[in-house]
């Protein structure tokens, strides 16, 4: 059962101390008020997830209490204790806004049986509220990598899931180490539970401690409600720190405190709470050299690096390329609503191969993106890549052909690029000539649309293609 804080409230120590024993004995965090001031005092800075509270007590009931609560908009769950369960009583108690009721003498069975309906339907709220932070998308789909690069990941992947341990994903920008950490959660036993993502380099510093951990209703300035922190949202569940090269020192030694402990103290707050949450970290920086920079401190990391797994760089991954631009094209038209089907002209292909991917993953899939909507006839063609992929600059001799075409010597992939830029310049361009400079003409000769010829002339002229027939 998730852990729970707890709040009981009775004016007789003997029941106190039986339920704060038993309770906390059951995992959950327990604290205690012998009056409806005191109580009211600690539910206002709404950290507090249940309130188990007698109803007959001095001065203020419970009923009355519980009023009060619901008019200062605290959210904590009521469960009221009654000697006399008369339906009068029940009713006035639901009517003030109580979830639930027991009676005296207390059985505990029963009271852990509530408390297991209260934890559900506040893991319910807190998983709505964690789902608009989500910016990870599930997917049923999945590629099956065959480079022995991403073989080897899979196989650490298969290996260190089932654990409980901590995993340090490292890896150039780009090469998925999102995907990584979402595979490592689904084949754990916490797959139907939260998977969190969390970018840390994006999250203020002043507000950091408050995010991570949440706050109490008035714990600083502006902090106008309670808030729980992003470990209470992922309890149970798995918690991905993308960028945690980007954290600060101070907020490092606090997460080193929650790997070892496993408890965390909202922002204003007295009280730590146990979690249990799974933490995943990734970082495209060398965390040995922060290290040694006195940027990023030893034991966290060494903590975090119980289980390291390395994303390769695409670069690496040639065998993977073929398969994987046709599931990222087949991806990009269901994506977009596309009727028609898609398919890589040969020469364009071989340049999407060919390429180094300097942004990895990421940027082959903005391309791929850019080119389904470029492409016509169902075809993507070289004019449909990005200029960065084909305007290389010639480094090569002259080399006529026979057929009034110059282009450079094929001894290197660059210059293959080359030759096809250059192939394809000259035959746009001769057309041109033929059709006395119409280029509606020319572009219904070349069979493309008008807008690609204009597109391709654009490109050929940036990069210093001027024909030369």
């Amino acid at each position: 059962m998730k852990s729970l804080s707890l709040l009981v409230i009775d004016d007789e120590p003997a029941i106190r101390l039986v339920l704060v024993t038993s309770l906390a004995r059951a995992g959950h965090t327990v604290e205690e008020a012998d009056n409806a001031e005191h109580a009211l005092d600690r539910l206002a800075k709404g950290d507090i997830d249940v309130a188990i509270c007698d109803i007959k007590m001095p001065g203020i009931d419970g009923i009355e209490m519980l009023k009060r609560a619901q008019s200062l908009r605290i959210n904590t769950t009521f469960i009221m204790i009654t000697a006399f369960a008369s339906m009068e009583t029940v009713v006035a108690a639901m009517r003030a806004g109580a979830y639930d009721y027991i009676t005296k003498p207390i059985r505990m069975e029963e009271l852990q049986h509530r408390l297991e309906q209260v934890a559900d339907l506040r893991g319910l709220q807190d998983e709505n509220t964690t789902l608009r932070r989500i910016v990870m998308a599930e997917s049923d789909d999945t590629f099956r990598f065959t480079s022995p690069a991403m073989k080897e990941v899979e196989r650490l992947i298969a290996k260190v899931a089932p654990t409980t341990s901590t995993v340090l994903i490292t890896g150039e920008s780009g090469t998925g180490k999102g995907v990584i950490a979402r595979m490592l959660h689904n084949q754990s036993s916490r797959a139907n539970e939260t998977f969190l993502p969390v970018n840390c380099g994006a999250i203020p510093e002043n507000l950091m401690e408050s995010e991570f951990f949440g706050h109490t209703k008035g714990a600083f300035t502006g902090a106008d409600r309670a808030t729980k922190g992003l470990f209470v949202q992922a309890d149970r569940g798995t918690i991905f720190l993308d960028e945690i090269g980007e954290l600060p020192m101070a907020l490092q030694a606090k997460l080193l405190h929650i790997l070892e402990d496993k408890q965390v103290r909202p922002v204003g707050s007295e009280q730590s709470r146990k979690v249990d949450v799974r933490i995943i970290a990734a970082t495209n920086r060398n965390l040995p050299e922060l290290v040694s920079q006195g940027r990023f401190r030893e034991d966290f990391f060494f903590r975090l690096g119980m289980f390291h797994i390395h994303s390769p760089p695409l670069r690496e991954r040639k065998q993977d390329m073929h398969a994987l631009l046709q599931y990222m094209l087949d991806k990009c038209s269901k994506k977009n609503g596309m009727n028609q089907h898609l398919e890589f002209d040969p020469d364009a292909e071989e340049l999407l191969i060919a390429y180094d991917w300097p942004g990895n993953i990421r940027q082959l899939d903005h391309f791929i993106m850019r080119a389904c909507i470029l492409a016509e006839g169902g075809i993507i063609g070289v004019a449909d890549l990005p200029a960065e992929m084909t305007h290389i600059a010639p480094n090569g001799s002259a080399n006529g052909n026979g057929n009034g075409i110059s282009f450079g010597q094929p001894d290197s992939i660059g210059s293959l690029r080359e030759m096809l830029r250059r192939y394809e310049s000259e035959i746009i361009y001769r057309a041109l000539s033929e059709a006395g400079g119409d280029r509606r003409a020319a572009a219904q000769k070349l069979g493309i649309g008008l807008s690609s010829l204009y597109r391709k002339i654009e490109e050929f002229e940036a990069a210093g293609l001027k024909g030369g027939i």
